[in-house]
């Protein structure tokens, strides 16, 4: 990846295609074209997300077969897309959020850090980190009302068969939204967002250092065999080399290697901030939000520590398949986003 300083021998001789920097990119293709890529991805992996979310806040462990086999007997296909409408209304700012930041702060940070005299290599590093850091900040100030929303819209249908501790009561997101709001105030759509906070923002920055080094040692790896089958260099004049289907592959594995350790790393906290935003606790015969010690208190009992990876599976496989199309599909968005098209012609 190019910060802004020459790139090194080993990425000439594998013909890694050269970052395309925030400036180069002509942002109102970026957006609308990434709203409609991301948004097809989300689609396809909104089930995964649904079964994940059901799991989680369910107080007896439940297979993902079993729940998916229930899922369809009672609600139909349309039970995997419960909240779908209001998730996909979200996911679109806080993609432009997410990316924005992502770009703005890879391309500063990077800069900077070469300025200060540091390699490439740990430029990257550096510069990944903040990114995915700011990034995912940036991004749940949108998320997290959303996530409330959607996440209560999605435990619904099945509750009275498999999850008796949810209250179901919203008819639609707008419903939901309204009486969220009106019970908890706008505290109520915030549920969860320090832990979320926590969980994702760290998280997301651990994701980009370590899908950089990954796609760094893998390509540095299969180097020669690259250099033997791929032969095409920098175009003139422009800096950025054509994808090629090699380097795709190796994207997406960097991807799915940096998202099964997130998974694994992340999974309690996120089983914890869906509970805090879904469920609530019973005092003196009122409703009230839990806090999060008592459900820590909760899954212990329910299931010990184990309890915390409920939907385990779900989320491994969504997030794992969501990072390689999403890394991808970014990549890609970024080529046919550059401001002089002729890079990508050869």
């Amino acid at each position: 990846m190019s910060l802004g300083a020459a790139e090194d021998d080993s990425a000439s001789e594998i013909h890694i295609p050269a970052d395309i920097d925030w400036h180069m990119l002509d942002k109102s293709k970026f957006f609308i074209l990434g709203a409609a890529l991301f948004s097809g991805v989300s689609t396809v992996l909104y089930p995964a997300v649904v079964l994940k979310t059901r799991q989680q806040v369910s107080p007896i462990p439940i297979s993902s077969l079993k729940m998916s086999f229930s899922v369809m007997r009672h609600e139909g296909v349309r039970g995997f897309y419960r909240g779908f409408g209001t998730s996909l209304m979200g996911t679109i700012p806080a993609r432009a959020l997410y990316l924005g930041a992502l770009e703005v702060t890879k391309s500063g940070v990077g800069s900077a850090t070469i300025r200060f005299g540091f390699s490439d290599t740990t430029a990257v590093a550096i510069a990944n980190a903040a990114a995915g850091l700011s990034s995912a900040m940036a991004a749940q100030l949108v998320w997290t009302p959303i996530d409330v929303v959607s996440q209560r819209l999605m435990v619904q249908g099945c509750c009275k068969n498999l999850l008796p501790n949810v209250n179901c009561r919203y008819s639609n997101g707008i419903d939901a939204f309204r009486k969220i709001l009106y019970s908890d105030g706008p505290r109520g759509l915030y549920r969860g967002f320090g832990i979320s906070m926590v969980a994702h923002a760290p998280c997301n920055a651990v994701w980009w250092t370590s899908y950089s080094m990954a796609n760094r040692f893998i390509s540095e790896g299969i180097g020669c065999y690259t250099t033997k089958r791929d032969e095409v260099g920098v175009l003139p004049g422009c800096g950025v080399r054509p994808i090629s289907m090699s380097m795709l592959g190796v994207q997406g594995v960097s991807a799915a290697i940096a998202s099964g350790i997130s998974a694994l790393v992340t999974m309690p906290l996120d089983t914890i901030k869906t509970r805090l935003q879904v469920l609530d606790g019973e005092e003196n015969g009122r409703r009230k939000p839990l806090t999060i010690m008592q459900t820590v208190r909760n899954l212990v009992k329910e299931g010990g520590f184990s309890a915390c990876y409920r939907g385990l599976g779900p989320r491994w496989a969504s997030m794992s398949f969501s990072a390689t199309t999403m890394v991808t599909t970014y990549e890609f968005l970024k080529l046919i986003s550059a401001k002089n098209q002729e890079c990508l012609t050869s």
